[in-house]
């Protein structure tokens, strides 16, 4: 499969979902993004949140980050990271995101309250607007082996 046939991935599946809930986590989650946004957004799926002018799948994510940020406040969660992205250093040589985000949790629970908040769901048009491809990795913190405490 060439990167021209190769199949994006914009929202979880039910099964997906299903996975993620059965998996039980305890205590915070992290989810790591990896996004690659269209070089115009499209906004032909919500017209309604439409700039005036055509804008950058990069710009239309931003305007889904700040309107995002309140109701995944709201609902126990946090920005912790966000980056510019690239080529990886370790994987494959045609693959490339051009941004990275990390989102904290205070459980799996806050995040499907936040996921399905309707404030949030209001603006998620700016997501689907921007993003030509993504990744989402929910991740549970583990504790570092004995030699690796943190000081």
């Amino acid at each position: 499969m060439t990167r021209a046939d190769s199949i994006s991935y914009l929202e979880p599946t039910q099964e997906a979902g299903r996975r993620f809930v059965q998996r039980n986590l305890a205590g915070p989650v992290v989810m790591l993004n990896l996004l690659r946004f269209r070089g115009v957004a499209d906004y032909s799926g919500h017209p309604e949140l439409a700039p005036a002018r055509p804008i950058s799948g990069a710009e239309a994510f931003n305007l889904y980050v700040e309107h995002t940020l309140p109701f995944l406040r709201e609902t126990g969660g946090d920005l912790l990271f966000l980056g510019h992205g690239g080529p990886f250093l370790i994987g494959p040589a045609d693959e490339y995101w051009d941004l990275a985000m990390m989102i904290r949790q205070a459980s799996a629970a806050s995040f499907l309250s936040f996921a399905s908040h309707k404030g949030y769901l209001a603006g998620l048009g700016h997501r689907t607007a921007a993003v030509m491809d993504s990744r989402l990795l929910p991740l549970s913190e583990m504790a570092l082996p004995a030699g690796g405490a943190r000081s």
